[in-house]
């Protein structure tokens, strides 16, 4: 009698065994499917979470241009007065109220970090300028001789380079002899 007890007890733990490891693969695959349906969850939620950054991004973007916008507005409307017809009559009034727009323009740039790179002068960077042309003047070689095109930096970084002649460090008057002599010479 224990002999069949024994044989039973093998085949039990085995049906047992069986039995619990079915039931670890069913709870495994509950596991899983939760696992899965998090992760799902997550993707999706970072997915909206990126979106709605973009468009906040965007919006302050617009609402940043749309205050500066409004600044040059006022700035348009000064322009607008000072074209008037009547306003022109009286030349002296008329020249002061560009002169106020100017100002008023130029303030509006600097409160937003616009500073204008000054160049006339000075020696040439090309971080900050770009030279169109070489010149004969009174300066030293390599100095700004004349000022094409205002340069602007915003909060420190070039927005636009100043665009210049630089001086090659020939005077006026030896060029014109220079040309001249040439001249004589092909005669």
């Amino acid at each position: 009698m224990t002999k069949k007890k024994s044989e039973k007890n093998p085949e039990e733990k085995k049906r047992k065994k069986v039995l619990t490891l079915e039931e670890k693969y069913q709870n495994l695959l509950a596991e899983n499917a939760e696992l899965k349906d998090k992760w799902v969850r997550s993707a999706a939620e970072f997915e909206n979470y990126r979106r709605r950054t973009i468009s906040e991004k965007s919006d302050w973007i617009k609402n940043a241009t749309e205050r500066i916008v409004l600044e040059l507005c006022d700035v348009l409307d000064n322009f607008e007065r000072a074209m008037h017809p009547e306003a022109e009559k009286n030349r002296e009034s008329y020249e002061k109220g560009i002169e106020l727009i100017f100002q008023q323009l130029d303030g509006v740039l600097k409160k937003e970090g616009v500073e204008k790179i000054e160049a006339f002068g000075e020696e040439f960077d090309p971080q900050f300028h770009e030279a169109l042309a070489h010149i004969p003047s009174e300066l030293e070689d390599n100095k700004i001789a004349a000022v094409i095109q205002n340069g602007y930096t915003m909060n420190s970084k070039v927005i636009r380079p100043a665009r210049v002649a630089v001086s090659n460090g020939e005077k006026p008057e030896a060029v014109k002899t220079n040309k001249d002599k040439k001249k004589k010479n092909k005669a």
